[in-house]
């Protein structure tokens, strides 16, 4: 059974840091890129930050550039997103996503349950 489960929102002050985290089980971690995407309220769920499966190459939204940060930890099958000088347009459920890349999990593509942050003035 696959799960990917999403910790670490909460509710912060603007211009603080929050750090998401993302734990990826039932998959062979390191044949999926990993994504985080967010979808505010109203709005359409957008693709934050990318890594790809052996953590080399990472992409950024402009919104993210220079703020968020995305890593990944193969051998605990977590990926991570750390935000620094958050905005209240930051404000929404962020979602973990698994793509498979690698020829034996092409295809395959999990989500997460989304985890909630909040930035208040």
């Amino acid at each position: 059974q696959v799960r990917v489960v999403e910790s670490g929102g909460g509710l912060v002050q603007t211009g603080g840091s929050l750090r998401l985290s993302c734990v990826a089980s039932g998959i062979t971690f390191s044949r999926y890129a990993m994504s985080w995407y967010r979808q505010a309220p109203g709005k359409e769920r957008e693709l934050v930050a990318t890594i790809t499966s052996d953590g080399g190459t990472t992409n950024y939204a402009d919104s993210a550039k220079g703020r968020f940060t995305i890593s990944r930890d193969n051998a605990k099958s977590m990926v991570y997103l750390q935000m620094n000088s958050l905005k209240s347009e930051d404000t929404a459920v962020y979602y973990c996503n698994a793509r498979g890349v690698h020829i034996l999990a092409k295809g395959y593509n999990y989500w997460g349950q989304g985890t909630q942050v909040t930035v208040s003035s």
